[in-house]
């Protein structure tokens, strides 16, 4: 359970500036511990949703269920990640460039995505949703910047 046969990549990086607007899509972003991604509207959270990410791989799937291309600004998370199971990273810690994240839960779809994709689309992404995390270390990330699980730390009793 600890094993992951190789890193994954971050392959695309979008902010939400407020609800319901537009994606801005970067190449690089500044990852805070205190305001999640600079310029994201989830700013000034240490909530559990700072930052969401979802798997490439869960794009193909999507298009063909919904027979349409389906583009990552989309499905609105903020991090888009390739070559490692996401599921796998639930209540693990992960770097990607100089940032350090905590996996705080499942990013479930919204009824939005009805609107979005399209009819069925809630129910095509059920399960595809990703992740949430929250940045415990600041630091710069960037598209190809490897995603790599830290070791689980050792319990120490009192």
């Amino acid at each position: 359970m600890q094993i992951f046969p190789h890193a994954g990549e971050l392959a695309w990086i979008g902010l939400r500036p407020a609800r319901d607007k537009s994606m801005i899509i970067v190449n690089e972003i500044m990852a805070d511990q205190h305001l999640g991604l600079i310029g994201d509207h989830y700013k000034g959270s240490i909530g559990k949703r700072q930052v969401t990410l979802i798997q490439w791989e869960h794009l193909a799937m999507l298009a063909s269920i919904m027979a349409k291309t389906i583009t990552p600004e989309l499905l609105r998370r903020n991090l888009v990640i390739k070559g490692i199971n996401l599921l796998a990273l639930k209540n693990r810690k992960f770097r990607i460039g100089e940032a350090i994240f905590q996996t705080t839960g499942l990013c479930h779809p919204c009824s939005k995505m009805e609107k979005i994709l399209g009819a069925g689309g809630y129910n095509a992404m059920r399960g595809h949703g990703g992740l949430t995390a929250r940045v415990l270390n600041s630091g710069l990330i960037h598209v190809g910047d490897n995603l790599t699980v830290l070791p689980d730390e050792p319990y120490l009793a009192d």
